[in-house]
């Protein structure tokens, strides 16, 4: 299991929902168009959060289930399906052990969450999961730190207020997911990356941050005083109430074998 304290970042799910921007729509086209998330698929999201992702697949047509390990997530994501008027299944459970039947599904996503799981295991379980053939979809979707960006001032602050914080940089989480993955049996079919710059309000930037595992395992004066000092540096660096925050999408699609 990941070195986060899941009990207190359940605490910030509804931040974390609201304030987190979505992953990207050009880039679900282009998985669809590789053929995941294609209407009527069975799909399971695995650590799907809030439900960025299975959202987005079920309001194209997908039979979605949304599998998380905290149910403060889950609530999160089913009132947010609920309001954007699309039906998930939402399943309580970890996604190296999910407890569901073998071959139940044509698809598996995990979007910005691979780096929590025993990657290892997680690709045995997905594999397992899955009809033959079926694909598995690894996403990330990071801000991206550039010198003098507010994604790299905010970066830098984190790690000043939380120095054993060790997921910052400029990260490359796919060489180590494609191991996973052609080690459980599947083919890689297709990896991409590219940046984009996403629109932020400075109150949602902050309450995005916040919601952060960086700053929840802070603990409560911690993520004040981490806080604080984050409404002070974009006050002096980026005034104005709109930011554009530099982020990195990073894909990998792999089929399992026949």
């Amino acid at each position: 299991m990941p070195a986060v304290d899941g009990d207190r970042f359940g605490t910030r799910a509804a931040d974390y929902a609201h304030h987190r921007a979505d992953f990207p729509a050009a880039a679900v086209d282009r998985l669809v168009g590789l053929g995941v998330g294609r209407s009527g698929q069975r799909l399971l999201d695995l650590g799907c959060g809030t439900g960025t992702l299975a959202r987005q697949f079920a309001a194209r047509g997908c039979v979605v289930t949304g599998l998380d390990v905290d149910g403060r997530m889950l609530g999160a994501a089913e009132a947010l399906a609920a309001a954007d008027g699309v039906e998930v299944a939402w399943h309580l459970a970890s996604a190296e052990d999910t407890g569901l039947t073998d071959g139940s599904f044509d698809v598996a996503s995990a979007a910005q969450c691979w780096h929590w799981f025993d990657g290892a295991a997680a690709a045995v379980e997905a594999r397992r999961l899955l009809v033959p053939v079926g694909l598995l979809a690894i996403t990330n979707f990071d801000w991206l730190p550039l010198p003098g960006s507010v994604s790299g001032e905010t970066e830098a602050l984190i790690q000043a207020h939380h120095p054993a914080w060790d997921l910052g940089g400029i990260r490359k989480p796919l060489p180590e997911a494609i191991t996973q993955v052609e080690e459980a049996g599947f083919t890689v079919i297709e990896t991409w990356v590219e940046d984009v710059d996403v629109p932020y309000l400075a109150d949602s930037w902050r309450r995005r941050i916040g919601a952060s595992a960086a700053i929840v395992n802070l603990g409560p004066a911690g993520a004040a005083a981490f806080e604080r000092d984050l409404a002070a540096l974009l006050a002096e660096r980026f005034p104005g109430e709109a930011l554009e925050a530099p982020h990195r999408v990073s894909v990998l699609v792999a089929r399992a074998p026949g």
